[in-house]
């Protein structure tokens, strides 16, 4: 992607397509799952170390399912902040039975192909 994406809107369909293989949004799961636990985890035990684990326990994950499983650049070295609130606007449309149904929405199949093209933003 070479082109800056102007809202939120326009990149969750990209942030999407690049999280299409179920394995790879698994790992993001469990790091955007990690990381609070985490976090609750460093508050309660005053531990305040754990803070440092915060970041290596939500990019770590993460950057397996970019580097291996997707094989593909994390969207969060263009958009931080929009990449943070996408992994978990993914999360929740997980936890809540919505990603094969918006997976379907953009790309016309739960599971599309990498080349897949957008079919509606």
């Amino acid at each position: 992607m070479t082109d800056k994406l102007p809202t939120f809107e326009a990149f969750w369909p990209y942030y999407l397509g690049e999280h299409r293989m179920p394995a790879c949004r698994g790992v993001h799961y469990v790091g955007s799952l990690a990381a609070p636990l985490t976090l609750v985890a460093a508050l309660t035990t005053g531990n305040l170390w754990l803070l440092l684990l915060i970041p290596i326990c939500g990019y770590g994950p993460a950057w397996v399912g970019h580097f291996i499983i997707e094989k593909n650049r994390p969207a969060t070295f263009t958009y931080p902040l929009w990449s943070l609130l996408a992994d978990y606007k993914m999360v929740f449309y997980a936890l809540t039975f919505r990603i094969r149904p918006e997976l379907t929405r953009l790309y016309g199949s739960h599971a599309p192909a990498p080349d897949a093209p957008l079919l509606t933003a």
